[in-house]
């Protein structure tokens, strides 16, 4: 994955102290790069004198052909004194991209009266104007630089503009058609491409049936590495070496076509025909890609893969996902539910130190594949991206583990703050019984993402709306 490009544009007016515009826009520099975040930063420097943002149109033109070259994901406009509204409006238009808005909180005026940046009442101007373009921006509350809310905001905003930057450039893996008798995993291939540019690669079950036999019968390095993983994370006792061998074939075939296709994740048949053609289930395949940062969902579940991109860009690709069924609820506590589905978790998640590679406990041929076991608890999120008639939603909810009683398949039990309200939200759509879990909190960076996806509602249900805005105004620091 290619590090995320942010377009440094930070900007003055002329009328206010040049030489703490300069002063400021180096130190935002220097804190920013001091957060430790994967980005490439493209600046100013070398187009003026100052590497300032400021009000010419020539200057607006050589920006926004350097950031166009240079293939910005996002911008960055901090308003160094009052700033130049116009021209960060008209440079944030001709890019389309996440634009954020921030400024240092101006000092105590001079002992004359007079005030050096009135940066504050520039981002008053700016931010109408930017509505005046209809460009949406990110709004970071007006703070000194090394305050706590500064680095929440931006770090927030990198994440966002993370997902929308995979999210425009998505591309799903289809194996296979859905289950015959999964309506709920129907959906709109022509519109997820005409309303959100999403394209879907579909491939049939007998291209990944010949690609993986055909890998089985070699010696690539590829499925050495495989096979050598299986044994050295899983207990496979319960399964031939064939059966370790054909799993792990399946594996590189999919990741194989995942590459050459461009694709970001996958979206597999998991049952019923695969065991027919292959002999074995794809779940543990599934989970491994899934720990290599490819997603794999089950049942044809392209709105599913969707959310674990999404899920995982909005992590900055620094935690695994994993997708789960809303199954049942906790026998015992009122808001717990159980996350499971087969036995395609991630690995790198599992309790147990070696989790058991076994047969399939549902199915009457019993086929080897599945990946079973406990995964860890603690805090997470679960998301779904869906959509019918025409308007797509995205669910936003925060768990924690729990303890609960054993069952079969990879699983973990959860609570939340009021499941029969989750549940209600969930049944009444647009929703399905797939969710996609993550633990990391990427809510709030989602939630922010929404809005420069046009047609795409964030939907919260814990925290709310108002608790997510209150959060990045930094109402708790």
């Amino acid at each position: 994955m290619k590090k995320l490009k942010l377009g440094y544009a930070p900007t003055r007016r002329f009328v206010f102290s040049a030489e703490d515009a300069f002063k400021y826009k180096v130190q935002i520099r220097e804190k920013i790069e001091s957060f430790g975040l994967d980005i490439d930063i493209v600046d100013l420097e070398g187009l003026n004198s100052e590497g300032l943002l400021y009000d010419d149109h020539i200057n607006a033109e050589a920006i926004i052909e350097r950031f166009k070259q240079e293939k910005v994901d996002a911008v960055f406009f901090p308003h160094c004194n009052f700033g130049t509204e116009d021209t960060v409006a008209r440079v944030g238009k001709a890019l389309g991209k996440p634009v954020l808005l921030w400024g240092p909180r101006d000092e105590s005026p001079l002992e004359d009266g007079m005030r050096l940046r009135d940066t504050q009442c520039g981002l008053f101007a700016t931010g109408k104007v930017l509505r005046r373009f209809n460009v949406p921006f990110t709004y970071v509350t007006n703070s000194r630089v090394d305050d706590p809310i500064f680095e929440r905001g931006f770090t927030n905003f990198i994440a966002a503009a993370n997902v929308v930057r995979q999210f425009r450039n998505l591309r799903i893996l289809q194996i296979g058609p859905r289950p015959a008798s999964f309506y709920t995993m129907m959906c709109n291939e022509g519109e997820l491409l005409e309303r959100f540019g999403i394209e879907i690669h579909p491939i049939t079950l007998v291209d990944i049936q010949r690609t993986s036999k055909q890998i089985e019968k070699g010696d690539s390095a590829e499925l050495k590495e495989a096979v050598a993983y299986i044994k050295e994370k899983l207990d496979y006792s319960e399964v031939t070496e064939d059966d370790v061998r054909r799993i792990a074939a399946l594996k590189v075939a999919m990741k194989q076509y995942a590459t050459k296709t461009g694709s970001t994740a996958i979206a597999i048949q998991c049952w019923s025909s695969l065991q027919e053609a292959i002999g074995i289930m794809p779940c543990l395949a599934n989970a491994i890609l899934t720990d290599e940062q490819i997603p794999v969902t089950c049942e044809t579940d392209i709105h599913g893969a969707i959310t674990s991109t999404m899920v995982q860009a909005a992590s900055m690709n620094q935690a695994p996902t994993f997708f789960a069924d809303l199954t049942v609820r906790h026998p015992e506590n009122p808001n717990g539910e159980l996350l499971f589905h087969c036995g395609n978790f991630p690995v790198s998640l599992s309790v147990e130190d070696k989790p058991k590679l076994r047969k399939h406990f549902l199915f009457d041929d019993h086929a080897p594949g599945t990946h079973e076991g406990e995964i860890k608890g603690g805090g997470m999120t679960l998301v779904r991206f869906d959509g019918d008639h025409g308007e797509y939603q995205l669910f936003l909810g925060r768990a924690r583990g729990i303890q609960g009683p054993y069952t079969r398949g990879s699983y973990v039990w959860v609570e939340v703050n009021d499941w029969p309200l989750w549940e209600e939200k969930l049944v009444k759509g647009p929703y399905v019984h797939h969710s996609v879990g993550i633990h990391a909190n990427v809510i709030p960076a989602l939630y922010e993402a929404c809005q420069y996806i046009p047609g795409l509602a964030p939907d919260p249900v814990d925290p709310t709306v108002q608790e997510i805005q209150a959060w990045l105004r930094g109402s708790d620091l």
